[in-house]
């Protein structure tokens, strides 16, 4: 849900879940507190390590983090095993 009425729509619904995308920390703390407990709180969109904080202290359930596939600086690993 991008909207406090989407959240009211998504509750009226009585979804299990709500993902709060691209929302900026007074409209969590708002929906959370709309949600109530009454589904789990997904929060996406943006964070960094400089919010990440102030994201979970919004009671949110989960925190995704999309720069950790997106951003991502690969490594080449090689792996050998000898068998004894």
């Amino acid at each position: 849900a991008a909207s406090q009425a989407q959240v009211g729509e998504c509750l009226a619904l009585g979804v299990e879940a709500i993902l709060l995308d691209n929302m900026d920390i007074d409209m969590m703390k708002a929906a959370t507190e709309a949600i109530a407990g009454r589904a789990l709180i997904e929060a996406s969109g943006g964070m960094t390590l400089d919010i990440v904080r102030d994201v979970a202290e919004t009671g949110v359930d989960f925190i995704s983090v999309g720069a950790l596939t997106h951003s991502v600086k690969s490594m080449d690993i090689a792996l050998e095993l000898k068998l004894l």
